[in-house]
């Protein structure tokens, strides 16, 4: 083989990956390594020092719990989950609490250590987000029944998985959650004493009336609660729909009273005070026409099942995008590690959402493009650094495996290059790839200029060729197991390239039209390609 391309493309992430020292451009005074040097410095930091196990592939499932989350991993779940939807993140959450009852219970499980921790980072993503936008709400109320406002929740710190092992993660996910259930829990309690409130007053007086309501505040509080469960938000199940009103069920004054307290029952406890006054009043008004007129008193309970489906609703909405919000901010507001090149940051995507979290203030339909369009920047760049630091780290493992020295740079106009010279090779063959764009270029190298090869050169070229297709179906395969998978179109399968290891800033084949010195190659051309095409998160993005 002289030459392939391929587009690496990201599947699961591994999950011991670090961020990658910055690789310097190569030196124009240096003087080329003549094929005897061992694996460089800056081929080790490419590879992100991942540990020396993660160089043999994924782990069995059974030995997740003692993996370490790597930062650039742990950032790269982060993206993921900020753009999944509640239901993708709530399956995560329910994966990841059977995981690790399968533990437990030591049973075996079918999961490999980077779905595991895919369904963990997930399931911490979504714990955090709602941490934060319990809190937010907490924060932003005032004038409670009795009290004058809810106490701050006693919660946790976020969670933050990087640097630590899977069981220890878990471990730390169950006491969040748990945490988390009991504040949410008493925060609706607090909501349902409010709105039990409001409607007392709607019937001062009327002693029938109140205990109506006492008698629903409890449910409304289990129902409420049981809809925020990870189970049922998997399901999409939500509180349930108020109950419908009949021509049999408006008959009798008592029963109309009855109904009109099951519907505004049904409010979300959050619900939004200007709405929930129209629902009790279209209830008032049905129990004052219900002697005289039950048609009329129907019409006006199906009016206020009505403002109370849109009350909940809306109030379902604003915490949705609360918790969407609070994990858009953390995901843009991490920073690298502080000897990694620095993230960009984006203050008009974080200035809004910290805005929708302490005021409530909703996202302008401009404001949520710009949000969706930072994390989606930020989530490009990352998984360009996580393609160069596998690609780097499948060479090294290549270079393990059958020996020759391996080096990486990077060169003016070149996302990074990849030097290994098998053993046996050196020191006038070597294989390079090239990383531009999201493509990666292949193609065997021979020392010199262009010119005239002799019978017993080509010869040596073809034999080195025949070679190079057998270890770039390893890259391949070492590719896959590190979450990349790299589909090799090989573009000439004789004749290697002229070049010299570790020159500075050559780029062997050019990086649109595959050609070398601008002549074209002797195989197919290569379409053009000029973005990244990294899979993320297939059809299951918000």
């Amino acid at each position: 083989m002289s030459s392939g391309v391929a587009l690496p493309t990201l599947d699961l992430v591994a999950p011991s990956v670090a961020f990658p020292q910055p690789l310097p451009a190569a030196d124009v005074y240096a003087v080329p390594h003549t094929g005897a040097a061992q694996l460089g410095d800056a081929a080790s930091e490419a590879s992100t020092q991942m540990s020396e196990a993660v160089a043999h592939g994924l782990r069995e499932a059974g030995e997740a719990a003692v993996e370490v989350l790597g930062a650039l991993s742990g950032a790269l779940l982060a993206g993921r989950a900020a753009m999944l939807t509640t239901r993708v993140l709530a399956s995560a959450a329910v994966r990841a609490a059977e995981e690790q009852r399968c533990l437990e219970r030591q049973e075996e499980l079918s999961a490999a250590a980077a779905e595991q921790w895919q369904a963990a980072a997930y399931a911490v993503a979504r714990a955090n987000a709602r941490r934060t936008a319990l809190l937010a709400r907490c924060a932003r109320d005032t004038g409670a029944p009795g009290d004058g406002g809810p106490s701050r929740p006693d919660l946790p710190p976020p969670l933050d998985p990087v640097g630590r092992p899977l069981g220890e993660v878990r471990a730390e996910l169950a006491r969040l959650e748990e945490a988390l259930r009991r504040a949410e829990e008493r925060r609706t309690a607090w909501e349902v004493a409010r709105l039990a409130a409001v409607l007392d007053g709607a019937a001062e007086g009327d002693d029938t009336w109140r205990r109506l309501v006492a008698d629903r505040r409890e449910a409304m509080v289990r129902r409420h609660t049981a809809s925020r469960t990870a189970e049922a938000e998997q399901d999409e199940a939500g509180p349930g729909e108020p109950p419908r009103p009949t021509a049999d069920a408006t008959a009798d004054p008592e029963a109309v009273r009855a109904l009109g307290a099951d519907i505004l029952a049904a409010l979300d406890p959050a619900a939004a005070s200007a709405t929930v006054e129209l629902a009790v009043g279209a209830v008032g008004r049905a129990v004052g026409r219900a002697a005289l007129d039950p048609a009329r008193a129907r019409r006006h309970l199906v009016e206020a099942r009505k403002f109370v489906q849109d009350a909940n609703r809306k109030a379902r909405r604003r915490r949705a995008d609360e918790e969407w919000a609070a994990a858009q901010l953390d995901f843009l507001t991490r920073r690298a590690p502080e000897d990694t090149e620095a993230l960009d940051e984006a203050p008009d995507a974080v200035g809004p959402l910290r805005r929708l979290l302490a005021e409530g203030v909703p996202l302008s339909p401009g404001e949520r493009r710009t949000v969706e369009l930072r994390v989606s920047e930020r989530m490009a760049h990352l998984e360009a650094l996580y393609v160069q630091a596998q690609c780097a780290h499948a060479l090294s493992e290549l270079a393990e495996r059958f020996g020759g020295p391996a080096d990486a740079s990077r060169p003016e106009g070149q996302d990074l290059r990849l030097d290994w010279t098998p053993d046996g090779w050196g020191p006038d063959h070597w294989l390079r790839a090239t990383l531009v764009g999201g493509t990666l270029r292949f193609a065997t190298m021979y020392r010199g200029g262009p010119g005239e090869r002799g019978p017993r050169e080509r010869a040596l070229d073809d034999a080195r060729c025949a070679e190079a297709q057998e270890r770039l179906a390893e890259f391949t395969a070492v590719a896959r197991e590190l979450g990349l998978t790299v589909d090799l179109r090989i573009e000439q399968t004789e004749g290697a390239r002229p070049g010299l290891p570790g020159e500075h800033g050559a780029v062997v084949l050019d990086p649109v039209r595959g050609t070398f010195g601008g002549q074209p190659p002797r195989g197919k051309p290569d379409r053009e390609q000029s973005v990244p095409r990294y899979r993320t998160v297939g059809d299951e993005r918000r």
